[in-house]
């Protein structure tokens, strides 16, 4: 049960990285590289449900910001279910 649960928080940190670094990557147009493209088919689905509800003001998207915060209350979550279990 550890090992999944640890592997379950880990994942969520890599996500978060990923995201995080998709992001400026797209700072500086490097989305069509073939590393962007693969953080692309990797982000866009999970990022696209805060596009959705969050709409970019202007030439700034705030659905990054709050997909990671999501995420990280996701890992509290686990980590709290965790504890809790144990």
């Amino acid at each position: 049960m550890d090992i999944l649960f640890g592997i379950l928080i880990k994942a969520i940190e890599i996500y978060t990285y990923i995201i995080i670094i998709y992001i400026f990557m797209s700072w500086f147009n490097a989305q069509q590289s073939s590393i962007g493209q693969m953080f692309a088919r990797i982000c866009e689905p999970y990022l696209e449900q805060f596009r959705r509800i969050i709409p970019p003001f202007g030439m700034i998207d705030f659905s990054p910001i709050i997909a990671i915060i999501v995420l990280n209350l996701a890992g509290r979550g686990v980590r709290a279910l965790y504890f809790w279990i144990i």
